[in-house]
């Protein structure tokens, strides 16, 4: 795996240098694309030398295609949200796997599954917290949710607080990143999470791993999400210093660009 994905970036970032009309041509994409973002993200988002960006932004694509080739299953940076996508819901990640694994953490409930590729990640992160803290309690509490399982808790949440108010923190069924496979909720599911010893570590450190907070504070509008301290989504770790470079950090951001980028 690690050597397929090598190869790929290596020959990304080789064509970038081989054709140079052609990284021209992907430089003045990148002003087109930021063009047809929304106002708040164009003027959060910071691309100076476009074409170094280019390269970059290629060697992700190539990891996330080399990765999806290996899973079979949906790309990574698969942009799923209320405006964009929808799995069906007979979808179900190719790689299910049971998250269980009580030597590293503790989970909040049984039978709890996660796609074989991502729980990989998922330990080498845990195994950097267990180095960090002398090995302190983590908590998982939440993967992988079926069609059928997210359309009943937003029905329930709809019956609980009303269609306005659910709409802010549950996503309709098929457009939830836990369909995905690759998301994760982390301690209480609750924002107390972001002033736990657990939650200042993975805002400080998961993205080293490739874990990506989905729904940031102050951000409701661009995510369709009030803030989930506790709501992370594997992208990849190249994906995410790409994000941190120059999408602010902001996943919906970088989600987006890519969207339009594989479009255009």
């Amino acid at each position: 795996m690690k050597r397929i994905i090598c190869a790929a970036v290596a020959l990304a970032l080789a064509s970038c240098i081989a054709f140079p009309a052609c990284a021209a041509d992907e430089t003045k994409k990148v002003d087109d694309i930021l063009a047809k973002m929304p106002a708040r993200a164009r003027s959060e988002i910071s691309i100076g030398d476009k074409a170094e960006f280019v390269k970059k932004l290629n060697a992700v694509l190539e990891f996330e295609k080399a990765e999806a080739e290996e899973s079979g299953d949906l790309p990574l940076l698969y942009l799923l949200d209320k405006k964009n996508g929808k799995l069906s819901e007979k979808y179900e990640p190719k790689n299910l796997v049971p998250v269980d694994n009580p030597t590293l953490y503790k989970v909040n409930k049984s039978g709890m599954t996660i796609r074989r590729d991502v729980k990989t990640h998922l330990e080498d992160m845990v195994r950097a917290w267990d180095a960090d803290t002398g090995r302190a309690l983590f908590l998982v509490s939440s993967a992988y949710r079926s069609y059928k399982y997210q359309n009943w808790l937003f029905n329930h949440y709809v019956e609980t607080d009303g269609l306005a108010e659910a709409e802010r923190y549950s996503a309709r069924p098929g457009t939830s990143q836990h369909q995905l496979g690759t998301a994760m909720d982390f301690g209480s599911i609750t924002n107390d999470f972001a002033d736990t010893r657990q939650g200042k570590w993975m805002y400080e450190n998961a993205w080293k791993f490739g874990w990506s907070l989905s729904f940031p504070k102050g951000y409701e509008s661009e995510t369709g999400f009030m803030w989930e301290s506790w709501h992370f989504r594997y992208i990849g770790i190249q994906a995410c210093e790409l994000q941190r470079e120059y999408f602010n950090d902001i996943q919906q951001y970088m989600l987006e660009f890519i969207d339009l980028w594989k479009k255009s």
